[in-house]
């Protein structure tokens, strides 16, 4: 999937993107957990999904994630990385990396304090704290609740194209951070997780 978003993405010309999930099972599920258990440190410190997702939060275009159902660990990575957030009524967000010995490393752990403050994230990180839409709503995570988010994210696309493509890039660029050194110690903490688990 992480390879196939990085080659959809590659060649953008509009102004806008909606990332979707087909289904209303879940957003994403994030990594699974079966390669997670093969993974080694140096898999961290290349980690493909940190790189897409990047490439997302980075790109000239704006991006509007239309979530549905379950956005849990790197599915809310994923969504954290788009500029704009529609959720279905009954979507969940969560991060429970560390309960599986893990952290967040696909920017969660960076994005998610820069929308909610710390000790928002300390909550949903360290505690597990599982996320509603209202919640998340609440939390300045969601921009809009609607009955149909795909429905909700392609309307609000459409007020995206005639806008002046430079000038939104550089809206996007005044508006980020510069978040390289923390995306980079979170691809550093999961390669000593990994280093950790195969030699305890």
């Amino acid at each position: 999937m992480l390879e196939e978003l990085e080659a959809a993405i590659s060649d953008v010309s509009t102004n806008v993107v909606v990332i979707e999930s087909e289904g209303d099972g879940a957003f994403c599920g994030g990594a699974d957990l079966k390669e997670i258990a093969k993974a080694t440190p140096e898999d961290a410190k290349n980690l493909l999904s940190q790189r897409v997702f990047q490439k997302i939060a980075s790109a000239q275009w704006v991006s509007i994630a239309a979530v549905h159902g379950a956005a849990v660990a790197g599915g809310f990575e994923l969504a954290l990385a788009s500029d704009l957030i529609v959720s279905s009524e009954s979507a969940t967000f969560s991060l429970p990396e560390v309960s599986l010995g893990l952290v967040p490393s696909a920017g969660g752990s960076t994005r998610l304090p820069l929308s909610v403050g710390l000790h928002r994230a300390k909550e949903v990180i360290l505690g597990g704290k599982v996320l509603d839409a209202q919640t998340a709503k609440e939390w300045g995570i969601v921009s809009r609740i609607s009955a149909n988010a795909r429905v909700e994210a392609h309307t609000w696309a459409e007020s995206f194209v005639s806008k002046d493509k430079t000038a939104l890039s550089m809206a996007k660029k005044l508006l980020s951070n510069d978040l390289e050194e923390s995306l980079s110690q979170e691809r550093n903490a999961e390669a000593t997780l990994y280093a950790k688990r195969n030699n305890p």
